[in-house]
């Protein structure tokens, strides 16, 4: 996920609405919020919860990679190594 896209599971009835949407009208559009882990379709108004792990999701609520979320705690880490 460092490519900041978030895959989603969802269900094989939400996920075959989303296709009948789309076939319908292909400039769908999917509202996701990552706060609230949901994926709305909004053509619909039907959404689903979705599962993020806490680290994931303050990265990208935060627009941190891996390599910026270490820079982010470099006192952090610096301070536990001079334990």
């Amino acid at each position: 996920m460092n490519n900041f896209v978030l895959p989603v599971v969802v269900s094989e009835s939400f996920l075959a609405e989303l296709f009948d949407s789309i076939n319908k009208d292909p400039n769908t559009v999917l509202e996701v919020n990552l706060p609230d882990q949901t994926i709305k379709n909004v053509a619909t108004g039907s959404f689903e919860y979705f599962e993020i792990n806490s680290y994931k999701k303050h990265c990208l609520e935060n627009g941190l990679d891996d390599i910026d979320f270490l820079l982010s705690n470099k006192d952090k880490i610096e301070a536990w190594e001079n334990k």
